[in-house]
């Protein structure tokens, strides 16, 4: 029986294969489509992609705020908070993508690094409007993946309308086999 642990290293590696596959269908774009308004939350794919970078970075900050002080995540100290979450992190897809891809790579050493007893913390942190929240780290990591899965969800979409397909999104992709016992 897999842990929670052992689910959200899943979702870490899933989130990964994703993001590759993403900025590979994102770079066949020029800049003018990548930032062509398709009527999305965050207006464009080019918009939509820097605010999951705005997204993770916030709630990786956060994050690191646990007792723990896991080392994986001493890194987000250096990333400059975000202004809004329609920020625009970066202005080309070269600079986004070693971007993600580095985030990527935290986020994967972070979930490693987690311990079933980091899961049961009780959180507090302020929203971006300031306002208070607690509550507990498993829930939301849970979002945190959940929140890049929904917009990426919606890139996927602006991609296939600009004749852009990125393939199987599935996370039973990332799911191994296994054998009965």
């Amino acid at each position: 029986m897999m842990s929670l642990k052992d689910h959200f290293e899943l979702l870490a590696a899933y989130n990964q294969r994703m993001n590759l596959k993403v900025y590979e269908a994102s770079s066949q774009l020029c800049a003018t489509n990548l930032a062509q308004d398709r009527g999305a939350f965050f207006g464009s794919i080019f918009g939509t992609l820097n605010h999951i970078i705005v997204g993770d970075t916030i709630w990786l900050k956060r994050f690191a705020t646990h007792p723990a002080c896991l080392r994986s995540l001493q890194e987000v100290a250096d990333i400059p908070n975000p202004k809004s979450l329609d920020h625009i992190a970066f202005n080309d897809i070269s600079s986004l993508s070693e971007h993600r891809f580095r985030l990527d790579r935290i986020i994967i050493n972070w979930t490693a690094e987690l311990s079933e007893s980091d899961l049961d913390f009780i959180l507090s942190y302020q929203n971006t409007k300031g306002i208070s929240a607690t509550k507990r780290y498993s829930s939301l990591v849970l979002h945190f993946f959940n929140h890049q899965t929904h917009h990426r969800g919606q890139v996927s979409t602006l991609l296939s309308q600009a004749g852009v397909d990125i393939g199987v999104t599935d996370l039973l992709a990332e799911i191994q086999e296994e054998t009965h016992a």
